[in-house]
């Protein structure tokens, strides 16, 4: 019994200020991975999209663009959420505005 008593027991010296560092060294390496995630990753992607945003919103008739799914076409009327392409003479087909991928230049 003596024995699990003296398991159960803190550590010897009372514990004190060794819980709070010992806190902070397994937190700091999660505060650095994070940092490195918000850098390398999610900060890039909001700026992507964040230019893809001003790209739909310039979109106007007559821009030729090109689609996610790589179909080329000339913007004949945009709406709030849809795009009618002309894809070949006499051919219209109508997509998500969000599916534009890049505005050919010319």
């Amino acid at each position: 019994m003596l024995g699990l008593a003296f398991a159960m027991a803190g550590p010897p010296g009372g514990g004190g200020d060794g819980g709070v560092m010992a806190m902070f060294q397994q937190i700091l390496p999660l505060v650095f991975m994070f940092a490195i995630f918000y850098f390398l990753l999610i900060r890039p992607q909001q700026k992507k999209a964040k230019e893809h945003k001003s790209l739909l919103d310039a979109l106007k008739k007559g821009d030729n663009v090109i689609t996610a799914g790589g179909v080329h076409g000339k913007v004949v009327s945009v709406d709030d959420t849809i795009v009618t392409l002309e894809i070949a003479t006499g051919v219209n087909i109508k997509i998500t505005k969000s599916y534009i991928a890049t505005i050919k230049k010319d």
